[in-house]
């Protein structure tokens, strides 16, 4: 599924999701991925769905949404796998700026080191960009990348980006308790977000079910710590450590729109309620898709959620 959303974001408020990758082709194979394992671990940066498919089927859901009165404050490239794998994503992020919609991009950094890739990465008004560690043993650890990807060349790449990029530049890092959370990878990592400046750092920790199911989120103290040793170099730094909310967007068919939205962002129980009162089915909606194997419920952190089954 291409277009997904729009979601509530907690750093973009109503966000209509582009997957323009296919499920799951990575640079990384990262340990707190909310999407399921990397089956296609690569840094072939290829074809793979048409820029003309890509702006149709956006198109239509804006027209779609606007018609219903719907909200949406941003476009955002965030599919199933990394997005500066795609070979056209500045031609696809041409086009869909003529929607008058701003357009953002969340990337894992990893191939920011080839000139082409930031070239067209330009393209857009909002682009975050992942920091897990600036250590690489630790960043081997927490990203998993494949294995041409080198740590030093991944930075000089990162920073390179944000000397030419004149929109507006975020940087993400996921703390995972006991891997990227000691006070060395966090002052290492916070000394290369200095160097870049970007408007805002966002630490976050893992809200959804990760891939290993041995992921934990930092415990207060450790939180605290990042935010302070952050903060202590002059970074803009905002901890998002809570979930992203309930308010899902329904419009027309509930069963095609739900698996859309749990294609690349599993939904909290709550969640999935709200949408199907919403949308006027019932919950025996979510009972046949979960015997027909494609979406299954699971707990983390207490919590209930849906994903969906890729196998």
């Amino acid at each position: 599924m291409i277009v997904f959303g729009p979601i509530p974001s907690r750093r973009l408020g109503r966000s209509l999701g582009v997957n323009n990758i296919p499920p799951k082709q990575c640079t990384y194979s990262c340990v707190y991925c909310q999407v399921g394992l990397t089956n296609h671990l690569t840094t072939t940066i290829r074809d793979f769905f048409s820029t003309d498919e890509i702006f149709k089927e956006v198109k239509n859901k804006v027209e779609e949404l606007h018609f219903s009165g719907e909200k949406v404050d941003y476009i955002s490239i965030v599919p199933d796998g990394e997005p500066t794998l795609d070979i056209n994503l500045g031609i696809t992020i041409e086009k869909l700026r003529t929607l008058g919609i701003k357009i953002a991009v969340i990337t894992n950094s990893s191939l920011l080191s080839d000139e082409e890739v930031r070239s067209q990465l330009k393209y857009a008004d909002w682009v975050s960009l992942k920091i897990d560690s600036a250590i690489p043993r630790i960043w081997e650890k927490i990203d998993r990348p494949h294995g041409f990807l080198k740590l030093p060349e991944v930075v000089k790449g990162i920073i390179e980006f944000a000397l030419e990029f004149e929109g507006d530049l975020v940087t993400e890092t996921m703390l995972v308790k006991d891997l990227n959370d000691s006070d060395e990878s966090l002052e290492k990592t916070a000394g290369i977000i200095r160097k870049i400046n970007p408007l805002k750092a966002y630490i976050l920790i893992p809200t959804r079910p990760p891939v290993e199911n041995w992921v934990k989120a930092p415990d207060a103290y450790r939180l605290n710590k990042a935010y302070q040793i952050f903060s202590s170099l002059g970074i803009n730094t905002e901890l998002l450590i809570g979930d992203s909310g309930t308010e899902f967007t329904f419009i027309s068919d509930a069963e095609k729109e739900l698996l859309s939205i749990l294609s690349v962002h599993p939904m909290r129980k709550d969640a999935v309620e709200k949408f199907i009162l919403k949308s006027g089915t019932r919950w025996s909606l979510i009972e046949k898709l979960i015997d027909n194997n494609k979406i299954k419920e699971v707990t983390y952190n207490k919590d209930s959620y849906f994903i969906l089954q890729f196998n």
